[in-house]
């Protein structure tokens, strides 16, 4: 999904302006026109995601952890029969610390106060919940047991932040090792091999081949280093602008995927999250296609996104969703055995829950063997320049010092 600011005017008649995740502008319009609002304006947001996993925070956005809490404790307190109006005061006042959550319960607690549901409620706060969640707390509202959904709800959230946690807190240290390596690198070459240059300078040809290149090299980076410090620049520039265009932004996912052992991470992710907010939407009465349409929101990357939607068209059609999924070949194997046996017992959103949890573990294991070998990679290149840098030095001193002799 991509992340689209807009600017729209409401039924109130007053501009209002924030961001929503939309497979494309067309999309975007559409949702808004849906909710009531007249579109003035719709365009990508700024939001960088690499490989699948998005890495920047949303602005104007409550922190996953505060949604959590927010929707564990308004649970526990529903279901320990306190009314909502009172369950929101109680979590106002609990949430003084956090000003932020507390000024949204209370802009909430005045409009449920005022005849509003909790879902419109929630709803109205634009760009905080997302239509997932929105349409979860519908469907306990209706169903009578929204202390039940909420619960069920705060596990579901708990259980994809720690995913998405854990594959943040997995990349902090070859990002840092990689980091401190190339710096390392450029230290050297910057300051600590210029200062054997003058000793270098009369030996001339005599100098090792090996030599010559690390000098070379150092000479270029004292000279040059703006032409670096300006292809970083230029290649991050380039992949957010590649990514920011729903067109292109495919394009790289498919790459992604295809990619050994990444995009078997990438893959396992988005079957995690699908199978979890499926089961889940239809274990709390969402229809299917419904579900769907939800589904296709909470997904990171456009091709899997894609998939879903010609899937759901086949369901629209007839088709059970294992034959539907099966068409597009997406999903593993084991995905779609367990999927088909759900739906043969008629436990599919069971089935579907088991695939998730399934999954999450593949991903962490897919993680720690992608760390087992890229941290011991990066130590030994390392290893290995900084050893060649300092070799060479030291062959040329001793090839000065024969040349002395």
């Amino acid at each position: 999904m991509t992340l689209f600011f807009y600017q729209a005017v409401n039924t109130a008649g007053e501009i209002e302006e924030g961001e929503r995740e939309a497979l494309d502008e067309a999309s975007c319009v559409q949702q808004l026109q849906a909710d009531g609002y007249i579109p003035i304006r719709v365009k990508p947001a700024k939001r960088q995601a690499f490989l699948g996993f998005n890495l920047s925070g949303r602005s104007g956005k409550l922190s996953n952890k505060s949604i959590v809490l927010l929707t564990g404790e308004l649970a526990m307190l529903l279901e320990s029969g306190l009314p909502l109006d009172r369950s929101l005061v109680v979590l106002m006042d609990l949430a003084n610390d956090n000003e932020n959550l507390s000024k949204l319960i209370g802009r909430v607690l005045e409009k449920v106060k005022s005849g509003v549901s909790l879902a419109d409620a929630f709803e109205q706060q634009t760009g905080v919940f997302s239509k997932f969640y929105l349409n979860m707390i519908r469907a306990g509202a209706a169903g009578g047991n929204l202390g039940e959904v909420l619960n069920r709800m705060a596990v579901y959230l708990e259980s994809s932040q720690e995913l998405k946690e854990t594959v943040s807190t997995a990349l902090i240290y070859p990002t840092i090792l990689l980091v401190m390596s190339l710096a390392s690198l450029f230290i050297m070459l910057t300051f600590v091999v210029p200062q054997f240059s003058e000793m270098f300078a009369s030996a001339g040809k005599a100098l090792p081949v090996s030599t010559q290149i690390v000098v070379g090299l150092a000479d270029w980076l004292q000279h040059y280093w703006w032409i670096v410090i300006g292809g970083v620049v230029s290649i991050m520039t380039y992949f957010n602008f590649q990514l920011g265009n729903p067109e292109t932004k495919k394009v790289w996912d498919g790459r992604w995927l295809k990619l050994p052992l990444v995009g078997e991470m990438i893959l396992n992710k988005e079957v995690a999250n699908v199978t979890r907010t499926l089961g889940t939407l239809l274990g709390n009465g969402v229809s299917i296609l419904s579900a769907f349409i939800i589904v296709r929101e909470t997904v990171d990357n456009l091709v899997v996104a894609a998939a879903l939607h010609d899937t759901e068209e086949q369901i629209k059609q007839g088709k059970t969703l294992f034959d539907a999924l099966e068409q597009k070949a997406i999903f593993p194997k084991m995905a779609m055995q367990m999927i088909k046996m759900g739906e043969e017992t008629g436990h599919l959103e069971e089935m579907l829950l088991r695939v998730a949890t399934i999954y999450d573990k593949q991903l962490r294991v897919s993680v720690a063997r992608m760390l087992a070998l890229l941290e011991p990679a990066l130590i030994i290149t390392l290893g290995i320049m900084i050893a060649g840098i300092i070799v060479s030095i030291l062959l040329a001193i001793l090839s000065v010092n024969d040349l002395a002799v």
